[in-house]
């Protein structure tokens, strides 16, 4: 028997960093990167209310976000998780939920600890795309992938979904995202018309 296809949902898998949230100057570095801490996350605008609109149409959502910064020795797993309830407590506010959050910790080039390694989840791996697919009975090539990283379409890419990079054009590489966009709200009305 094959596949019924009419019980299959549609997705929008989100990354994190410069698309849900503000990234943060990192002095140390002096690079736009993850917040450090719970009080430098701050919502893109405009952001929950094209969530909002997401749910509304029907779409499952899912968080996919590489978060090095234990690995690399920046931060604590208790700030990680601080930083996370501060995305969760704006989402619920707002009526926003999600279906699962993915989040890979780990990094090649990390400090020496634990999550200092190769891994599986790390994107542009499709690996947490495919286990939500399976998990949730996603149909991938009616989903949709948005990130700010190439990775992020390669992700998006390698499962079988369409991709939204959120950029300010040109950005091309090695793999072309299926529309460029500047930001989350943008992304979400092209989404929604192009169903």
């Amino acid at each position: 028997m094959g596949r019924n296809r009419s019980a299959e949902r549609r997705a929008v898998f989100l990354d994190r960093d410069g698309v849900i949230n503000r990234n943060v100057l990192n002095p140390a570095t002096g690079e736009f990167e993850a917040p450090l801490t719970p009080a430098d996350f701050e919502f893109v605008p405009g952001a929950l209310s094209a969530m909002q609109k997401l749910q509304a149409a029907g779409y499952l959502l899912f968080l996919v976000s590489n978060q090095p910064n234990f690995a690399k020795g920046k931060s604590s797993l208790h700030v990680l998780k601080a930083i996370h309830g501060r995305l969760v407590e704006g989402l619920t506010r707002r009526g926003i939920e999600f279906a699962r959050f993915y989040y890979c910790f780990h990094h090649p080039g990390g400090d020496g600890n634990r999550y200092a390694r190769f891994c599986l989840c790390r994107k542009p791996s499709p690996h947490f795309l495919l286990k939500a697919a399976a998990q949730f009975r996603i149909e991938l090539r009616g989903s949709w992938m948005i990130g700010d990283r190439l990775t992020d379409v390669e992700c998006g890419k390698f499962a079988g979904a369409k991709t939204v990079l959120i950029a300010e054009p040109p950005a091309l590489g090695s793999v072309e995202p299926d529309a460029i966009v500047p930001d989350l709200s943008a992304a979400a009305r092209l989404i929604l018309l192009r169903g």
